[in-house]
């Protein structure tokens, strides 16, 4: 099996700036395994309400994460500012994936890349297709 290696900020489409705070730290002195996700989440969450996405409300988007997964390459931790690429992995009917790299500070390299697949729902809980609007405003984090 190949290793994987981290990718470079050229490899994502959008980004957004979270600062780490001093209880993201762990016993061994950096960034906690769930902060990571915990920042992927608020990445892919910001970046929906940046791009008028409405995820809260009575009028709400009901995107469901169906699955996560995130691969480590390098340590993190308070107090560095991560800068967090976003793209989008898959676009499908209803389902999506976006794909997010933590950058620390100012490196070129992924410390850690983490996806979350997630499916736009109705009220109870049933795939629903993805409006054309919505689809317009996620086509951008396509790349390539």
């Amino acid at each position: 099996m190949t290793k994987r290696q981290p990718e470079p900020r050229s490899a994502y489409a959008a980004f957004l700036d979270l600062p780490t705070r001093w209880l993201d730290n762990d016993e061994y002195g950096h960034m906690n395994n769930a902060t990571y996700l915990s920042l992927i989440d608020t990445a892919v969450s910001l970046w929906q309400l940046n791009n008028g996405l409405n995820i809260r409300g009575p009028e709400k988007l009901r995107f469901l994460v169906i699955e996560t997964g995130i691969r480590y390459f390098s340590e993190a931790g308070f107090p560095d500012l991560i800068h967090a690429g976003l793209r989008l992995g898959h676009l499908g009917n209803s389902s999506l994936r976006f794909e997010v790299g933590l950058f620390r500070n100012n490196e070129d390299q992924t410390c850690a890349e983490g996806f979350f697949a997630e499916v736009l729902t109705d009220n109870d809980s049933q795939p629903i297709p993805i409006p054309d609007p919505v689809r317009a405003k996620l086509t951008p984090l396509i790349l390539g």
